[in-house]
């Protein structure tokens, strides 16, 4: 991370609950993605946030997924 990156904003929304696979039905992280947050990089912080959006997908949670315009 350089001296000017902010770091990347966690993607809790405070709807902290794990399913059966100890995967948060909130943000989509593992327990341990969960726990490490604070000490990841920029880039780790992205490559788990395209875990989550993988998660989201799979599990049919398109309400946390961006919008594309269909024009």
């Amino acid at each position: 991370m350089t001296a000017t990156e902010r770091p990347v904003a966690s993607p809790c929304v405070s709807i902290c609950a794990l399913d059966d696979d100890d995967i948060c039905t909130g943000c989509q992280r593992t327990v341990e993605e969960i726990t490490r947050w604070s000490r990841m990089t920029n880039d780790e912080r992205r490559k788990v946030l395209g875990l989550c959006h993988e998660r989201a997908k799979a599990s049919g949670l398109v309400w946390m997924l961006p919008t594309k315009s269909n024009n």
